[in-house]
């Protein structure tokens, strides 16, 4: 090992910081900022790459999102939606967990994030099914675990920043995660099913007559936010930016004229505090991967990385079992845009070697993040779901374990079957 050349440096320089748990953020910018000040690399580059990570008009859909997501909340759209998918399954066998596993799914294309979805629907869920009957631990890894599924289907923040890192068609991505997005919710629905079938955790009281239609009306707005959002996305009326813009309003418009859940100068405070809060947290890792990966682009820490896995192997399947057990373990100790800035940059030569899509690959490596969400040591989801039930995090993992199996399996088949991805594209015309 050549301890003078600056990629070795680049790549100590931020593992060392993560082993002792320096957030991610910092250890991603000092190593950035260490190996450009004793590699005399100019240092004023680094103000400017640390803007031009955010200066991008796709990444404004972030905050947006963001905002749309917490204000639908608190509107009262969850609690809406949530009544509805117990009306029409709660009385099956683990109905109530499968109507979680739906619900997760229908949230994830109002708010694009895994932890808000956990945030926004946990603490009406996990309660709700404690009270059914539910093992806790469980009802609170099912909430969790499913709120995963956030960053696959679409509008996806994840698959934004893909598009931002790998310069694909965020349209594309938000279309190719449906079908992979929706095998996975049913992959789920069939491990709580056989949990709930072995614990007898039975279904609730059947609806009557007449509660379930109730239950769409009183939700109806509330469905209606995706079908203007991605309608008006694939109809070519407004590009995800400008529909994230449009998300905002429409949540204020059912908020406060509607639901009137909106009605007061605190909710918008803390809306507006909640917005702002994520999106730094956000932000501030974009900033700082988007300056390691340009460092290590110059110091050719990508290209030597890359040069090491296909040097393993010429085999395209055996490349791509190593790539997706190493999202796989990467997924637990990073978020997911770290990931998308540090690894991408490396496999997009290995994407290009091989000829795959680049459509197919963003799918399968956000359902890769989707499983380390919920993945300890860093299983961001999880830690949510404990403090919003009060466990611990072991409490949930065991429980987590079913779903994530599930979760991986999904997997599996999206990465055998590409055409599950690339299928609604081509048919829209996106891809």
């Amino acid at each position: 090992m050549d301890f003078s050349d600056p990629a070795i440096w680049t790549l100590i320089l931020f593992i060392v910081p993560l082993l002792v748990k320096v957030p991610i953020a910092i250890a991603l910018g000092g190593a950035a900022v260490a190996v450009v000040h004793f590699w005399d690399m100019g240092l004023p580059m680094i103000s400017y790459n640390f803007f031009a990570g955010i200066a991008k008009f796709p990444l404004l859909a972030i905050p947006f999102f963001i905002m749309a997501g917490v204000i639908m909340e608190k509107a009262g759209i969850a609690e809406r939606i949530i009544d509805l998918m117990k009306k029409m399954v709660g009385n099956m066998t683990g109905g109530l967990a499968i109507a979680t596993v739906a619900v997760a799914t229908f949230w994830g294309a109002v708010s694009g994030s895994g932890p808000a979805t956990v945030a926004a629907l946990g603490l009406i869920l996990i309660p709700g099914m404690a009270v059914a009957g539910y093992d806790k631990p469980f009802a609170a890894a099912t909430v969790s675990v499913a709120s995963g599924l956030a960053i696959v289907i679409p509008p996806s923040i994840a698959f934004i920043v893909y598009g931002g890192v790998a310069n694909v068609s965020i349209p594309a991505l938000f279309a190719a995660g449906f079908i992979p997005g929706a095998i996975v919710a049913l992959f789920m629905m069939g491990a709580v099913y056989l949990v709930s079938k072995k614990k007898g955790y039975g279904g609730g009281e059947p609806a009557k007559p007449g509660e379930t239609f109730t239950a769409f009306k009183r939700s109806f707005w509330g469905i209606l936010a995706p079908v203007i959002i991605l309608g008006g996305i694939y109809g070519g009326i407004f590009t995800p930016t400008e529909a994230a813009a449009v998300a905002v309003f429409y949540g204020l418009f059912v908020g406060v004229f509607v639901y009137r859940k909106i009605n007061s100068l605190k909710v918008v405070y803390e809306i507006l505090s909640s917005t702002v809060v994520a999106t730094s947290v956000v932000m501030i890792v974009v900033t700082c991967a988007g300056l390691f990966s340009w460092v290590g682009a110059t110091v050719g820490l990508i290209e030597k990385a890359a040069g090491v896995l296909l040097g393993i192997s010429q085999s395209q399947w055996v490349i791509l079992f190593m790539i997706n057990i190493i999202l796989l373990f990467a997924g637990m100790v990073l978020d997911a845009i770290s990931i998308y800035y540090v690894f991408l940059p490396i496999l997009l030569p290995i994407m290009a070697h091989f000829g795959w899509d680049p459509i197919w690959f963003g799918v399968m490596m956000t359902i890769n993040l989707a499983v380390g969400q919920v993945t300890p040591p860093v299983a961001v989801n999880l830690y949510v779901g404990a403090n919003i039930s009060g466990l611990t995090i072991e409490d949930i993992s065991r429980p987590a374990i079913p779903l994530i199996l599930a979760a991986l399996l999904a997997l599996i088949v999206v990465i055998l079957f590409p055409q599950l991805s690339t299928w609604m594209p081509n048919m829209l015309g996106l891809n």
